[in-house]
């Protein structure tokens, strides 16, 4: 009984985490939506993972993680490379959509994350997570409606990100019971930075489009910082948030991100949100805090019974 109640207490903990991570992951899009000016995605998204490194490594250092447990090595450079795919996708579509389109058409990732989590992971797929994962979605999409008949190619930009990002968090999933957190995070964006370090130079030396290095302003300096460290700790939460619940749990919670999205679109860019984008966002946090009560009342009823 009390193994059913800490692992109740865990699903509420991660919910919580993967709320607090996707509230800090809009600062990242607004430096990257910054930097994307004058800058190209590879570039950026070296960048983010370079201040992530240089972020994380005290605490490997610290606390002595160097040892990689077993079989895992591989699957936490992989899991590092889908994030940057998903990033590269993400920071493409960025300059060329309103923030708020492009990350409504990234919300298709949650519906590909419990589907994926179902087939790779083995999770039971319960009725109310569907339910709450689709109005969720309806919320978004009553935000600024998205359509690939409106944004054209660019559309799909988000999409590869979304489908990346339900990897990457499936990969997270796998790894998050046997592999520390911190070390998950640093070996991760190690691989991610030699792989991106390798196009952006090569690129460089080719002038290949969207792939070469210039140098930053001050400013620009200052957004990477702030990039870096908005990705790190982020990230940070939703790896957390990974060890103490099920994907398909978690998947809704994901679309809290559109609150920070929203207010910091309106902060930064100016963009004031319509009528429908407050009431987009209520359906969104309706369905998420009706999946933490329903889940909190099974877990309830499964420890009573037991």
């Amino acid at each position: 009984m009390e193994i059913v109640r800490a692992k109740q207490q865990n699903h509420a903990l991660g919910a919580l985490q993967i709320c607090a991570g996707m509230l800090i992951i809009p600062f990242l899009d607004v430096f990257a939506k910054l930097l994307g000016i004058t800058h190209e995605p590879f570039e950026i998204t070296f960048w983010r993972f370079f201040m992530q490194t240089v972020l994380m490594l005290p605490f490997v250092m610290v606390l002595r993680l160097w040892k990689v447990p077993a079989g895992t090595l591989i699957p936490q450079a992989v899991r590092g490379l889908l994030l940057a795919m998903a990033t590269v996708f993400f920071f493409s579509a960025l300059q060329h959509l309103p923030m708020a389109e492009a990350i409504a058409i990234f919300f298709a990732q949650p519906i590909i994350l419990t589907l994926l989590s179902v087939v790779l992971l083995g999770e039971r797929l319960r009725a109310r997570r569907i339910s709450a994962i689709l109005v969720g979605l309806a919320g978004t999409i009553i935000i600024v409606q998205p359509s690939i008949l409106i944004f054209g190619w660019a559309s799909i930009l988000p999409l590869g990100s979304a489908v990346s990002m339900a990897l990457y968090m499936v990969l997270t999933r796998h790894l998050a019971d046997n592999v520390n957190p911190y070390q998950m995070q640093f070996f991760g964006s190690v691989a991610a930075m030699i792989v991106l370090g390798a196009i952006v130079l090569v690129g460089s030396l080719l002038s290949i489009p969207g792939a070469s290095m210039t140098m930053l302003s001050w400013q620009e300096t200052g957004w990477v910082i702030g990039m870096g460290i908005a990705a790190t700790m982020g990230h940070a939460f939703i790896v957390l948030a990974a060890g103490k619940a099920p994907a398909s749990l978690l998947a809704p919670f994901q679309y809290v991100e559109i609150i920070g999205a929203t207010t910091l679109g309106y902060l930064v860019f100016g963009d004031i949100p319509a009528n429908s984008t407050i009431v987009g966002v209520g359906i969104i946090v309706a369905s998420g805090l009706y999946l933490f009560h329903r889940e909190n009342i099974a877990a309830r009823r499964q420890a009573a019974e037991n």
